[in-house]
């Protein structure tokens, strides 16, 4: 009963290094398709935290097993995995970013936090319930991303960021270039920004934020091309994202 009870802490060489490749296989089909979207915390780091669940887990389990027969030590493998579960969180609020009212990172700091799940199922050798759970994280990433983009694609507000040079008439131009479109100025605000240097002269810029409402994308594409157009136009962003925007030789006559 004794030898049987002592197996249960202990693990073999070979067992330890299957859990620990696992556990970097697991982290790291998810870590893939958070870089090949771009996101802040990609391969790597999802390699890096599953396996650092599964080893913490494994030292839980199997790193105390020469207490085990002392009278005095009671082994609680669920103690650092909980741990985990609560420490995980600081990484995963590094992910996230807000820029306006636009909030990112959010989908990526829960694929941190799900990783480090898996990290510690596959420590505990829960390997069935570690591959199920992958194979659904990726399911979510992949597939329901498509799926949700899909059905909210006229319902969800977007949010534009335009840096232009400080004239008159400019949001108004703005609003026409939207309006033309059928596009819905939901809330627009405007910060006063530095000065910027245009044909060797400096001029006051400002940051027009526009929250939009989207029916059609094709209206709205018409309507980028046409702000891109526009000479006193610097840069655009569009849900966080930089757009190009071609350099005008026009805004000379501003001067």
């Amino acid at each position: 009963m004794g030898t049987a009870s002592a197996s249960l802490w202990t693990i073999s060489h070979g067992e330890l290094l299957l859990r620990m490749v696992l556990a970097v296989l697991f982290g790291g089909v998810v870590g893939m398709e958070r870089e090949w979207h771009n996101h802040a915390a990609g391969f790597r780091t999802h390699i890096l935290v599953c396996l650092g669940s599964a080893t913490i887990m494994l030292l839980s389990i199997y790193g105390f097993s020469q207490f085990v027969n002392e009278p005095n030590v009671r082994i609680d493998p669920a103690r650092l995995a909980a741990q985990v579960i609560s420490g995980i969180g600081f990484l995963g609020a590094g992910a996230i970013l807000r820029n306006g009212s636009v909030i990112s990172g959010l989908t990526t700091a829960a694929s941190v936090w799900v990783v480090a799940a898996i990290g510690l199922c596959v420590g505990a050798g829960f390997l069935f319930a570690a591959f199920y759970s992958t194979m659904l994280v990726l399911i979510s990433l992949f597939v329901l991303n498509k799926w949700e983009k899909y059905l909210m694609r006229h319902r969800r507000n977007h949010e534009l960021t335009i840096k232009a040079l400080d004239h008159p008439g400019v949001l108004g131009k703005l609003a026409s270039a939207f309006g033309e479109q059928g596009i819905q100025i939901v809330n627009v605000k405007m910060i006063p920004d530095n000065e910027s240097e245009q044909g060797g002269v400096e001029q006051p810029t400002m940051q027009l934020c526009f929250s939009l409402k989207v029916q059609s994308p094709a209206k709205f594409v018409a309507a980028m091309e046409r702000i891109h157009a526009m000479d006193f136009v610097l840069s655009v962003e569009s849900d966080g994202k930089l757009m190009v925007v071609p350099q005008h030789s026009g805004v000379e006559r501003y001067h």
